[in-house]
């Protein structure tokens, strides 16, 4: 496929990291230093220049085009940008938009774009999927909600009752399936002889249900009702409103008097204190400590590490924060924050599923864009019908559709034509897997 990509900033890089193995890519940036950096680490072309003029359009190729994703961290730029494309070419157009302002008229069908993907709607999806989940560093959900892909850390310090043996005799919560392990940086394909160690990373897949049962488990962590968030801006605004959604009860703190302000004439259900966050006799007066989670959303990652600690202390169980900076995980897991959500890696997740085949009904990205899930239709004439899921080469088969029944396979069952397979697999293996099935 001939991709052009536009914007080489966090989401435009992660896109392209996903994709410059498998299709054919050009990039187009304004700043030539971006430009450098990405030609010396992935066969692609790239063209200087802004995506609003015509001419640099047609010198990356658009004419011939397949795709068109608009990635610049400007949402009026990318309108543009996609717009142009549709008169010069038949490429489809994705658009990558920092708020939400414009999804409703996208949805409306008055923006003729393919895609718009929200950065602070996908980002407050993500705290949601981790809220439902509580405890998995990475949560995912495919067909319809019914699988969960989850990512936990077995604890060294009280590790659960089942490290130390092997799978098939751990007593696992049914409904699921061990994937993969990652330990000391590799994969281990989870076989039922594999032994899980204190300090492994387990990628699952499973039930709702069986998910949870799994965090418990590991985490002991429970379902949580009870947010305080941190932070009113626009992905804390859309975090907000999406688990006020869910039924989830929120209280919000913002230290900006207007913003404060904003988010209580929009919050509907919602408490909003003016406060910083980081004055213990606040958060003791208002009894944060009694929150299921914290969820930070604020705009530096340094303020952010302050709050999660302080609450940390004040008896919160479970923290989130937003990254600003991706390069700070380490320094928020370090510090004992629970989970980090990157959001530019939510966005060029629903920004890369539009270069996979209609087979192809979902895919995502996790740990630290190391592996892809693919929920894939197996072919009449693929190779790999009838033959065990542990026989596909390059992946693991964790869950199957099957005539609307899902089905958490042994390795010995059978692909069968027509499942819908959901394939944990490396970004490399992932044409080879969509040609094998």
């Amino acid at each position: 496929m001939r991709v052009v990509v536009v914007g080489v900033g966090q989401v435009g890089h992660t896109v392209l990291k996903s994709l410059a193995d498998t299709h054919e890519c050009t990039v187009i940036d304004i700043d030539q230093a971006r430009l450098e950096a990405v030609s010396h680490a992935y066969d692609v072309r790239v063209t200087h220049g802004s995506g609003t003029r015509r001419e640099t359009l047609l010198e990356a190729g658009v004419a011939d085009a397949d795709l068109v994703l608009a990635c610049t961290s400007r949402d009026e730029v990318n309108l543009v940008t996609a717009m142009l494309a549709r008169r010069l070419s038949s490429a489809r157009t994705v658009v990558r938009a920092t708020g939400t302002d414009y999804l409703a008229a996208w949805r409306a069908g008055d923006l003729d774009v393919d895609l718009l993907v929200s950065k602070a709607f996908e980002t407050a999806n993500a705290v949601a999927r981790a809220l439902h989940v509580p405890g998995a560093r990475h949560v995912d959900f495919f067909a319809g909600g019914e699988v969960v892909v989850l990512g936990v850390d077995v604890p060294e310090a009280r590790p659960p009752w089942f490290a130390g043996r092997p799978l098939h005799d751990a007593g696992l919560p049914a409904a699921s399936r061990v994937v993969a392990l990652v330990r000391d940086g590799n994969w281990i394909r989870a076989t039922e002889r594999e032994v899980v160690r204190p300090g492994d990373w387990i990628i699952v897949m499973a039930s709702l249900p069986a998910a949870r049962a799994w965090s418990r488990l590991v985490t002991g962590a429970e379902p949580v009702d009870d947010v305080v968030l941190f932070g009113a801006g626009r992905v804390g605004t859309a975090i907000a409103r999406v688990l006020l959604d869910r039924g989830i009860d929120v209280r919000v703190i913002e230290p900006d008097t207007a913003r404060a302000r904003t988010a209580a004439d929009l919050l509907d259900g919602a408490r909003v204190f003016r406060a910083t966050g980081l004055d213990p006799e606040f958060l003791h007066r208002e009894r944060i400590g009694t929150a299921g989670a914290a969820v930070f959303a604020g705009e530096d990652d340094s303020r952010n590490l302050h709050a999660a600690v302080l609450t940390k202390i004040h008896g919160v169980g479970l923290t989130l924060t937003v990254l600003d900076d991706p390069g700070a995980a380490e320094v928020f897991e370090a510090a004992g924050v629970d989970v980090t959500i990157d959001p530019g890696d939510e966005t060029a997740e629903k920004m890369a599923r539009f270069t996979f085949g209609e087979r192809t009904h979902q895919m995502a990205m996790l740990g630290e864009d190391r592996f892809e899930v693919l929920d894939i239709t197996v072919r009449p004439r693929s190779r790999l019908a009838h033959r065990p899921v542990d026989a596909l080469p390059g992946g693991c088969v964790g869950a199957i559709v099957r005539d609307g029944r899902v089905v958490f396979p042994r390795g010995t069952d059978v692909l069968l034509p027509g499942d819908r397979a959901i394939v944990l697999t490396e970004p490399g293996q992932v044409a080879a897997i969509e040609r094998a099935l």
